[in-house]
């Protein structure tokens, strides 16, 4: 639980025009209110685990996805990559090796890596894209056939 008196500082240093010059100051409140909210969030140890505690809909959609993963590729590794699902699609693959998933309210995430959301983003025009990532909405179904094409895409690119 954050204290009040934090609370307090911290909104007088990040909202206070005349402290926030002092960019090192807002840097140190925003790393301890981080630290200070993320106390109260599950650490998973493993991917079943992050699976298992999401809500029904939610888990089914990341349960999709990770079938979408392995029949794109069945040897990929699976594990945990910032307290999220990752899959490895080299043995040993560091982070840009990876393609991650994640479940939220409203959609799950795929990570798969800018140079795959580049290709397929004539694709992906009917979803919220970022550089590196694509959301795709619960209350739609998956795009199962591209969600693969994008996966073997990056594994094509790994092993050139």
């Amino acid at each position: 639980m954050l204290s009040i008196n934090f609370v307090r500082r911290a909104r007088k240093v990040l909202f206070n025009p005349a402290l926030r010059k002092h960019f090192s100051v807002v840097q140190h409140f925003k790393k301890k209110l981080k630290q200070r909210i993320m106390i109260g969030k599950t650490e998973f140890t493993t991917v079943d685990e992050y699976f298992e505690s999401q809500p029904e809909k939610v888990r089914k959609a990341l349960l999709e996805l990770r079938e979408c993963i392995l029949n794109a590729e069945p040897n990929a590794t699976e594990l945990l990559n910032y307290n999220i699902p990752a899959y490895a699609l080299v043995e040993n693959g560091r982070r840009e090796q990876q393609i991650m998933i994640a479940g939220y309210k409203n959609h799950v995430g795929l990570y798969p890596h800018p140079t795959t959301m580049e290709k397929f983003d004539p694709q992906l025009t009917e979803y919220k894209r970022a550089k590196g990532s694509v959301q795709f909405p619960l209350d739609k179904p998956l795009p199962k056939e591209l969600i693969e094409q994008m996966i073997k895409y990056r594994i094509q690119l790994l092993k050139k």
